[in-house]
């Protein structure tokens, strides 16, 4: 009987299914496990990720200029590129009561909250009311609420293969670099430009310009973004929950011509919908609530250190005997370092199809590792040049984003669909969690001292790395 199981999932996994849509004609889909969502939404999604990592980091540069210019310090501005996304996730728990397991909802607000934050972050100098620019940012929080439906939706069993998650999130990491790269490049030359009036200028322009931009990518997804129907706990089969005592047993009972994937903890998506069928119950057993904490703490990891060092460089930079910056010459060089580590990137989008999840994990954590290792030895040297400080932002920058592409996918493919609203937030308040503290960390680096400031950097990672060493067999899961 286990044998015709196995022959008939076989059979499901690698054929053509004819499927009847609404107009009925016959549409012939691939194989499940590779599914795409349809084209014009997929582009929005990933372009609204763009532009949310734009949108936090074009007022990096000069952010602490202009605090200082309304009254505030070093350690304000920090509050203020941090703060959005304490906001985030607050706004994400009536958010997800109204989103009715769909993403146009979610869609509709971040645009929304996204011009209105904008606005009133430019209007501020007017105002000359130095809380009005964290009000705006607070009011741009809602918008990044979109962060997670952003990674929920490239792991939508009902629109993404299990084996296309990680590549997908490869795109929204592609993304972060952008935004990284180009949000500081283009605060920083705005700043430049001046434009010395109240209303536009050098402080103020970025976010009349993103305003500008957010109302076009309104009209685009009013037009263009197809929602995705039906319920993620359609798609759930049961899955292998084996006890310690019972899984030597059964690894003993496999047969030896079985694929390299038949063992790995995770559900397949060519499992056929069931609406009629009772809901399955699930629940999660230790290693797996191992693995969920691990991906959390790496979540929360990376984007601690990539807030602090784009809050901190604008910082040591201007406090720095060697480099004396403004703030466009920190927007330049947090953008290179960004633009550097882009082709990477981009290798990495291609990379993830064949190497495992945990590998990229593993590598991503240990290279912005030892990249902090290197800034801690040349701060220690007191040797720090541009060129060196340069290799270590880009080290950090390029190590530390590879390191997210798996954190959401990975727990996709070991869970059911129906946990992935569950797991995508836990993910995403983790990497709220690390920003906030992140950007305040990074603000108040030169305060507390740089040693200081890298080594608690460096604890965090190892403890990670810790994790990822115990829990490495717990880790494994099917790749793409």
């Amino acid at each position: 009987m286990a044998l015709v199981e196995q022959n008939q999932n076989v059979d499901v996994s690698v054929r053509t299914v004819a499927q009847d849509n609404e107009d009925g004609q016959t549409l012939h889909s691939v194989d499940p496990d590779y599914k795409l969502p349809k084209t014009s939404s997929l582009i929005i999604i990933i372009v609204c990720n763009i532009l949310l990592q734009i949108s936090f980091f074009i007022i990096v540069s000069s952010t602490n200029e202009y605090a200082k210019h309304l009254g505030g310090s070093s350690t304000f501005s920090g509050v203020v590129i941090g703060i959005p996304t304490v906001f985030s996730g607050l706004t994400l728990i009536p958010l997800l009561k109204f989103d009715k397991g769909g993403y146009k909802i979610p869609l509709h607000v971040s645009c929304g909250a996204s011009i209105l934050g904008h606005i009133l972050y430019g209007c501020a100098y007017r105002a000359n009311f130095l809380y009005l620019i964290l009000i705006g940012r607070i009011v741009s929080g809602a918008a990044f609420s979109m962060w997670m439906y952003t990674k929920r939706y490239c792991s939508d069993a009902r629109i993404v293969g299990i084996r296309r998650r990680t590549t997908l999130a490869g795109f929204l990491v592609m993304g972060q670099g952008l935004g990284m790269s180009l949000g500081p490049l283009f605060g920083g030359l705005l700043f430049k430009l001046g434009f010395k009036n109240d209303v536009f200028n050098g402080f103020t322009s970025p976010a009349w310009i993103m305003a500008g931009v957010w109302s076009i990518f309104w009209v685009c997804v009013t037009l263009f973004f197809e929602d995705a129907r039906g319920n993620e706990a359609d798609f759930d089969i049961p899955l292998p929950q084996l006890s310690s005592d019972t899984s030597s047993k059964d690894d003993m009972a496999k047969p030896q011509t079985e694929s390299k994937d038949a063992d790995l903890p995770a559900q397949s998506s060519t499992a056929p919908i069931r609406p009629n069928a009772p809901p399955i119950s699930y629940r999660m057993n230790t290693s797996q609530k191992g693995v969920l904490f691990c991906m959390c703490w790496f979540a929360m990891t990376c984007f601690f250190i990539l807030g602090a060092w784009e809050s901190n460089l604008p910082v040591f930079g201007e406090d720095s005997p060697k480099f004396h910056w403004t703030p466009f010459s920190a927007g330049n060089f947090i953008a290179f370092g960004g633009l550097a580590a882009f082709p990477f990137l981009l290798l990495n989008l291609f990379m993830v199809r064949r190497i495992e999840d945990r590998k990229i994990l593993a590598f991503g954590s240990l290279f912005g590792l030892a990249a902090l290792l290197v800034f801690l030895s040349l701060l220690r040297s007191g040797k720090i040049v541009y060129g060196s400080l340069f290799m270590c932002w880009w080290g950090v920058a390029l190590g530390f984003n590879v390191a997210t592409t798996v954190t959401v996918s990975l727990l996709s493919k070991q869970l059911p669909p129906s946990w992935n609203t569950r797991t995508s937030l836990a993910i995403q308040y983790s990497m709220y969690t690390g920003r906030v503290t992140g950007a305040i960390w990074g603000g108040s680096g030169v305060r507390v001292g740089m040693m200081n400031y890298v080594g608690v950097e460096i604890a965090v990672v190892g403890i990670g790395v810790v994790l990822f060493i115990v829990l490495w067999q717990d880790l494994k899961a099917k790749t793409g």
